[in-house]
């Protein structure tokens, strides 16, 4: 008897990580995330393919949407069993599915009184796909563990987390099992951050493994060719300015946002662009800031000793943190010019839709992305140079600048995935969690470089791993 894995999520595109691995008797579910591509949104209303009270537990690599985002799904289906992650992501979570249930609440809502005023019906049932009363009963069964730390898992099989380097609390997960008489151990690098991160420690090394679990989100990509972040952040601020409109930047209420006022601070602090009023419109940023300075021993050694001391490093002259919807409302009357923050990054929801119905059409603002943008998303679509977009049942002209930074990014690229590979060299590498031509980009690097195999599973592909 072998052990088993499928891939049931990330495979040939970026969203939605889930991969089941049996081993040691154990059922053993590694992310439950959402899907967030436009093709793929039905996935999330599938019924699960693995029967959610069957599972044995489940290990959480970090607390972003896409690898967490359908756990309350799943144990509304019946999973109760503890879910671990490292201690910063459990706290990170609970915020993440609360809102996530909460915005799938309003959007529900809004789609209903704007139906009842076209007097229409529309193709889907308007229900959530979780409320936040799931989300709740979700996030209760985190518990979290420190990086290092071996965990007995039951059965014939333990799992240790380590330092990712990609967000707050993110970790690459390293199960240990036997099946058969065969010791096994299986590697799932999570999401790997670039090797000097502003915030957070760098990745930790690969541990050795038989199996390795790759993401390859940017595995085609050399972010050296780009000019240092700061110097862009600069850049774009200063025009922004100039052209007299709000630069409102869709953002990640975690990690993403953090930098930025992190960024933007030092800028201030040296002269190098205008004191702009900057709104940081998410209650959830406000609450994911308060969980930096809570768990900032996660942080790296500079960054932890500023928060420690009180020095201010997510505080700055003109810098507010907006919890208050009617607050946020009288931010799409504001001309600017200013620097707006607001989550959705890939604006599939959230506050920001808002502010780009007040600004998408403005020649004098800009709209900055400073992340990844999945295909198919109000985000793709805007960087794309679509020339209308749709936002809340009706159509927008583009009109405002649309700008990017590069190499400000969560994700490490090819050099930096290729230099997490520094262990022994494993059995198989799964490469996952990037479009189809990244992984592949990436496995052809990996064979050339290292001549180690390399496979692009499908969505609900099976291996066996003798």
């Amino acid at each position: 008897m072998f052990m088993r894995i499928q891939f049931l999520g990330a495979n040939r595109q970026v969203t939605g990580s889930r991969y089941l691995l049996e081993a040691g008797g154990l059922r053993i579910l590694i992310d439950c995330g959402l899907f967030q591509e436009r093709a793929f949104l039905g996935r999330n209303w599938e019924d699960p393919p693995v029967p959610p009270g069957s599972l044995d537990c489940v290990l959480v690599t970090h607390a972003h949407l896409d690898h967490v985002g359908l756990i309350p799904r799943f144990v509304a289906q019946g999973y109760r069993k503890p879910i671990l992650t490292v201690e910063p992501s459990a706290d990170l979570a609970g915020l993440v599915l609360l809102d996530a249930g909460r915005i799938q609440e309003e959007e529900v809502e809004t789609k209903r009184r704007r139906h009842a005023k076209e007097k229409r019906e529309g193709p889907h049932p308007l229900i959530p796909l979780y409320t936040q009363e799931e989300a709740k009963t979700a996030a209760s069964l985190f518990r979290g563990v420190e990086f290092g730390e071996r965990v007995e898992l039951g059965g014939k099989a333990a799992v240790t987390f380590q330092e990712a380097g990609h967000i707050l609390g993110s970790a690459s997960v390293l199960v240990e099992a036997e099946e058969g008489g065969r010791a096994r151990r299986v590697l799932f690098s999570g999401d790997l951050g670039q090797w000097e991160p502003p915030i957070i420690p760098p990745p930790e090394g690969m541990e050795e493994a038989d199996y390795v679990v790759l993401e390859s989100t940017y595995g085609g990509r050399d972010h050296r060719e780009a000019a240092p972040v700061r110097d862009q952040i600069a850049e774009v601020v200063r025009e922004a300015a100039r052209r007299g409109g709000n630069l409102v930047i869709p953002t990640f209420a975690m990690e993403r946002a953090q930098e930025l006022v992190y960024y933007l601070g030092g800028l201030l602090r040296e002269g190098r662009i205008p004191q702009l009023p900057v709104y940081v419109d998410s209650p959830m940023a406000t609450d994911v800031t308060q969980v930096f300075r809570r768990h900032c021993r996660y942080l790296k050694a500079d960054i932890r000793c500023a928060v420690e001391g009180g020095t201010g490093l997510f505080r700055f002259p003109g810098l507010q943190f907006i919890r208050d919807a009617e607050e946020s409302k009288k931010l799409n009357k504001h001309e600017g010019p200013g620097i707006i923050m607001s989550p959705s990054g890939m604006c599939t929801g959230g506050r920001i839709k808002h502010h780009l119905k007040a600004n998408i059409g403005r020649p004098e603002s800009t709209i900055l992305f400073v992340g990844y943008q999945g295909e198919g998303t109000l985000g793709r679509q805007i960087l794309d140079g679509e020339p209308e977009v749709r936002i809340h049942g009706k159509r927008w002209p583009v009109r405002a600048a649309v700008r990017q930074i590069s190499g400000i990014s969560a994700h490490g690229d090819q050099e930096d995935l290729l230099r997490w590979l520094d262990g022994g060299a494993p059995r198989q590498v799964f490469l996952t969690h990037g479009e189809e031509g990244a992984s592949r980009a990436l496995g052809e690097a990996i064979r050339e470089r290292l001549g180690w195999p390399t496979a692009v599973p499908a969505y609900g592909e099976a291996h066996e791993l003798p």
